[in-house]
C-alpha cells in the first residue's frame, strides 16, 4: 500500500534519471502529520552527501497548523535520508566522479513510513529538452489522428 503525496513533476524534463533509490525520511512528530496531509514541495529539492550520510535539502514541509504554536515548525531544513551503506557509497562515488546530481522524485507513505524516491540524475542540455518536447508533440498528434479515424 503506497500513497504518493508529492512529486517533482519537472524532474524528468530537467534531468535524465539514471537510477532510482527508495530512502526513509527522518521527520519530527509534527512534520510527519504535515507530510501525511500532503503539504510537501519538492520543486527546489536536492540531496547532498555529508560525512557519509545523505541529507535532503531545500524541500519545504509546511508547518502543521494545530501544533504551530509549540515551536515545532516545518519549513526548509536539512533532513536525514536513511539508505543502506552500500547505496550511500555508490551514490557518493557517482556524484564525486561523474558530476551527477541526486534529486528527490517523490514523497510517499509506505506501510506507515515516510519514504522518498531519489534519483541519480544527469542534467539535460537545451537541445535534449527540445528533442523531448518535439517527441511528445508528435506522439500527441499521432494519438489525436488515430482517435479521429476510429
Amino acid at each position: 500500500m503506497v500513497k504518493v503525496l508529492a512529486r517533482h513533476r519537472k524532474a524528468s524534463f530537467h534531468y535524465e534519471i539514471l537510477e532510482t533509490y527508495e530512502a526513509g525520511l527522518v521527520l519530527t512528530g509534527a512534520e510527519i502529520k504535515s507530510v501525511r496531509a500532503g503539504k510537501v514541495s519538492l520543486a527546489e529539492g536536492w540531496v547532498s552527501m555529508e560525512a557519509g550520510e545523505a541529507m535532503l535539502r531545500q524541500v519545504y514541509i509546511a508547518p502543521y497548523q494545530p501544533s504551530a504554536s509549540t515551536g515545532d515548525a516545518g519549513g526548509v531544513r536539512p533532513r536525514k535520508l536513511l539508505l543502506h551503506r552500500r547505496e550511500l557509497n555508490k551514490l557518493a562515488g557517482a556524484v564525486a566522479e561523474k558530476g551527477l546530481a541526486i534529486i528527490p522524485l517523490s514523497v510517499y507513505i509506505k506501510h506507515r513510513w515516510a519514504k522518498v524516491k531519489v534519483g541519480l540524475a544527469r542534467g539535460k542540455k537545451l537541445y535534449d529538452k527540445r528533442a523531448d518536447m518535439k517527441k511528445r508533440t508528435t506522439q500527441r498528434e499521432i494519438a489525436a489522428h488515430l482517435k479521429q479515424q476510429r
